[in-house]
């Protein structure tokens, strides 16, 4: 009998991200260094692979419009229930959703009819060895998205579209996707890399 995934729990309400909000470091993090939060400037930000939306969520946090793509309807909907919860909340969390929208839909389709500033992309990580350092809800995510094995296509297109820049999530200890242009440069955190391309356009 195969096991059934369990149901998927999207939540900006809780104390443990509300935590995150308060002391993530504002707009020093890397996050915000790599989207060019910074110095008074907020641009429009595409979330391409919104996922469980958290880091979307933050940058709206920072005061960012952040439009979030996120193309399995199982997921578009968990998110949404997380974004009117947040939005029925009190300011700090309610300002931050209101500057959120979400479309369902495959981003490398939609991409060209946007005209996106920053467009941030977190992809499925390669599995990890030990499973047990990965949290029960991005298991539960992996289960219903997969490996996302399009997101070089993904990249590629995100940089035919960004009008300044493309910002690419990935693992500090794996290796890049192939076939990708070389970074302009490149923001380290403990497990993460945010690998930061601008555009020329």
């Amino acid at each position: 009998m195969s096991k059934q995934a369990s149901p998927l729990v999207i939540d900006f309400t809780s104390a443990a991200f509300r935590h995150r909000l308060k002391y993530g470091g504002e707009k020093g993090q890397g996050l915000a260094k790599a989207v060019g939060l910074t110095k008074g400037r907020l641009p429009n930000i595409i979330d391409a692979t919104a996922g469980l939306g958290r880091d979307g969520f933050i940058m709206a946090h920072l005061g960012a419009e952040v439009t979030m793509i996120e193309r399995s309807p199982i997921v578009a909907k968990a998110l949404q229930k997380a974004l009117q919860d947040a939005r029925d909340e009190e300011s700090i969390l309610a300002s931050s959703a209101k500057r959120i929208k979400l479309i369902t839909g495959d981003a490398i389709k939609l991409l060209a009819n946007i005209s996106p500033q920053v467009i941030y992309i977190d992809p499925m990580h390669p599995a990890r060895k030990k499973s047990a350092l990965v949290k029960q809800n991005l298991r539960d995510l992996r289960q219903i998205v997969g490996d996302d094995n399009d997101k070089q296509n993904l990249i590629r297109t995100a940089l035919q579209f960004a009008s300044q820049r493309v910002v690419l999530k990935w693992p500090k200890s794996a290796e890049l996707p192939v076939d990708l242009p070389k970074p302009s440069y490149e923001i380290s955190g403990k497990t993460t890399k945010y690998y930061v391309f601008i555009c020329n356009q």
